[in-house]
């Protein structure tokens, strides 16, 4: 998820890109939110295994690739239309790791609500959707990533360590505009917003929900975030909603709560 937690920074971020440019928004958002976690949390990775670390690695370097391709994707094409289809990358691994007849028309009821989304006068590129079908990829990687740290780290040492690592794999990108920021500090004080926003209460949150709710509450949860964002980009960008724009949203939120129902229901029980 990353990006999409909390999809009202998007909307805050998005005047940064036309400062910075998406690359380095994306590089700042890091730096920030790691700086800031790792001084709370103070990890101690002397004592980490081999198994935290490469945990850490893969979640950080997951992240740091799904955050920069949706930060160039929404540079490119409206924000819900951006969710929607990154949406697509859990949603495929949820279908694939259970091949039904049901989770197959999910499939497919998902791939006509992009392909509604792509009507023309609907603001979808190829270049913005190749962006955000990038960061679909990066957020399937995440939630196997995440699951790890999850599992071997307590606390959120683990989310810090993962952070930082995001914010040395994008440093390069964030070089040249530390001057540019220093002459725009309200530039500045908008990444901060989001870093904390997003990096520190947005991942902090989500790690300790993956702990403890139930995997089907968590997916349908995640399958309304297209929704949130559809709404964040019509209030706060000004993102106009067409009516086949509807109907793909709700053709992808409706393949998302099926298949995470479906799920759920064939469950095996736990013994006791």
């Amino acid at each position: 998820m990353g990006a999409t937690i909390f999809p009202w920074t998007s909307a805050i971020v998005q005047p940064v890109f036309l400062v910075i440019g998406p690359s380095a928004s994306s590089a700042w958002r890091f730096l920030i939110g790691a700086v800031v976690l790792v001084a709370f949390t103070r990890p101690r990775v002397l004592k980490w295994s081999r198994h935290q670390w490469v945990g850490a690695i893969a979640l950080g370097v997951s992240t740091a690739f799904m955050n920069m391709s949706f930060y160039q994707a929404i540079a490119r094409i409206p924000l819900g239309s951006a969710v929607t289809i990154e949406f697509l990358g859990p949603l495929l691994v949820a279908v694939l790791g259970k091949r039904t007849w049901r989770h197959s028309l999910f499939a497919l009821i998902a791939g006509f609500g992009v392909v509604a989304l792509s009507h023309p006068g609907g603001g979808l590129t190829l270049e913005g959707g190749l962006f955000a079908v990038g960061a679909g990829a990066g957020w399937a990687s995440y939630l196997f990533a995440s699951h790890r740290v999850g599992g071997s780290t307590t606390g959120f040492g683990g989310l810090a360590v993962s952070m930082m690592i995001s914010s040395l794999v994008t440093l390069p990108f964030s070089m040249g505009s530390a001057m540019i920021l220093a002459h725009h500090p309200y530039v500045f004080g908008r990444l901060v917003i989001v870093a904390v926003a997003s990096i520190v209460f947005g991942f902090g949150a989500e790690l300790q929900a993956l702990r403890r709710l139930k995997p089907s509450i968590v997916g349908v949860l995640v399958s309304f975030e297209p929704a949130i964002a559809f709404g964040v980009g019509w209030v706060l960008l000004s993102e106009h909603l067409s009516g086949w724009s509807l109907v793909g949203l709700c053709s992808v939120i409706i393949a998302g709560v099926g298949v995470t129902l479906d799920q759920a229901g064939n469950a095996e029980p736990v013994p006791l």
